[in-house]
């Protein structure tokens, strides 16, 4: 059944089955807290619904799960979070929102913490023949080997029931169009379908698919949208979430590059689900973004770099080797080499920190150069402190700035030196001790002296 999207004036709860304890898994973090590009999966799934149109966003959750509400809190602060006090099957845990069923809706879809890669679109498709007139929409896909899968049953064109693989017949395993979860029910309706449903079935749950079975013996409309596989697949194991990476660093890759930025070996790098990439980006291979990196146009970072919470303007170089932390802000120009960190630091335009160099709390000035090893020393053991390096100001390789201190514009700092007050602009400051040289000393304390 086909149908136009549906109007941006109805109204849609979505409600968020995120209560599984995920014993596959095989950790103490609950199986939606999970991590994919950088952020939970219960984390992409409200985005989905958001984006989809969600008006009211209920996400249903195992009572005491701090961690699961506070994920829900970050990703999404309007949410509301009901807890399911009894695991009693699928329909059980959407009627534990009956508070926000009962508030009414156009249009209810429910989605699942741990089935990620739905993408919004798919959302509003689904969504879609609600506006038409349905009253259940199933979400489904044409499984390679439907084993296990719920399969939809169709009779002349419309779907009649939902089987679950343990109790349907040969003929019905037979049947190859499978049940992804996700559905979408008229809110006018959706409380009333919800009620009817018994736990007549082989496990004694409440199977949210019976909703299709049900609103078809009553003569109600219920339709079937079709999506891959690959985008409605389940986690449930450590393999499964390792899947289901590789799927979205696919998608990310993918629209990274058609945005206009070369991947030189896509497979090798790893995006976030935040990351923005500029136009005419290059990232050459084993380069890792983590969350919130942004990358202006014609950045070149190199390979193995590590980027996170990094804001870089246009023509900036990074790496090989480098590590950019939180709070890192490159502008234009500026150059990071090999085996070089920075961490909540502003670095200048056209600056330079081109090898074995830390930078952290601290501000280059524009032009400002600092040698190999150069160091900012911002930490007392107790406190952080700051950096301020002026513009064009030259620091000498194996010096190390201790913080609090500012080298003013245009100053030099002689390499070996240790620098434990401000230096005025444009002046040299030398901090290290002076040089003994003792003629003959290896003639007689050398190896050989000692040999003889």
């Amino acid at each position: 059944m086909t149908s136009s999207a549906p109007s941006t004036a109805r109204s849609l709860l979505a409600v968020v089955l995120a209560a599984g304890k995920g014993t596959r898994m095989r950790s103490e973090r609950p199986k939606v807290l999970h991590p994919l590009a950088g952020r939970p999966m219960l984390g992409h799934v409200l985005a989905a619904v958001e984006a989809a149109g969600a008006t009211r966003v209920a996400v249903v959750a195992e009572p005491g799960r701090d961690d699961v509400a506070k994920a829900v809190a970050e990703a999404l602060p309007e949410a509301a979070v009901y807890p399911q006090a009894e695991r009693l099957g699928t329909a059980h845990a959407v009627l534990a929102a009956r508070a926000a069923l009962a508030e009414g809706a156009d249009d209810v879809v429910v989605a699942f913490g741990d089935t990620p890669l739905v993408t919004a679109g798919t959302l509003e498709r689904l969504r879609a023949p609600l506006a038409g007139g349905a009253a259940v929409v199933v979400l489904a896909f044409e499984a390679a080997d439907p084993t296990g899968y719920g399969r939809v049953l169709v009779e002349d064109g419309r779907v009649v029931a939902i089987r679950e693989h343990k109790d349907a017949s040969e003929a019905e395993r037979a049947v190859r169009l499978c049940n992804a979860g996700l559905m979408a029910l008229a809110g006018s309706r959706a409380l009333a379908l919800l009620d009817a449903i018994r736990a007549d079935n082989a496990a004694g749950e409440y199977y949210l698919t019976d909703a299709a079975g049900l609103a078809a013996a009553a003569g109600l409309d219920v339709a079937v949208v079709t999506v891959d596989e690959a985008e409605a697949r389940g986690i449930n194991d450590r393999v499964q979430l390792a899947a289901a990476e590789a799927e979205i660093q696919a998608r990310l890759r993918r629209d990274a590059m058609l945005a206009g930025a070369t991947l030189i070996a896509p497979e090798t790098v790893f995006l976030s689900h935040d990351t923005m990439l500029g136009r005419d980006v290059t990232v050459e291979p084993h380069v890792v973004f983590g969350p919130g990196v942004v990358v202006g146009d014609g950045c070149v970072i190199h390979a193995f770099s590590h980027l996170e919470q990094a804001r870089l303007e246009a023509g900036v170089q990074v790496g090989p080797y480098a590590r950019l932390r939180p709070g890192a802000r490159l502008a234009a120009g500026a150059r990071i080499g090999n085996f070089v960190e920075v961490k909540n630091a502003a670095i200048g335009a056209g600056a330079k920190l081109n090898h074995l160099t830390y930078v952290g709390d601290a501000e280059v000035g524009a032009g400002a150069n600092l040698g190999a090893g150069t160091i900012t020393c911002n930490y007392d053991g107790v406190n952080k402190h700051r950096t301020t390096i002026g513009a064009g100001a030259f620091v000498g390789s194996n010096s190390s700035l201790v913080a609090p201190v500012t080298v003013g514009a245009g100053a030099y700092v002689g390499s070996g030196s240790v620098v434990t007050e401000d230096v005025p602009d444009g002046a040299l400051a030398l901090g290290r001790g002076r040089q003994v040289t003792k003629p003959g000393w290896a003639e007689r304390n050398g190896p050989k002296a000692r040999k003889d």
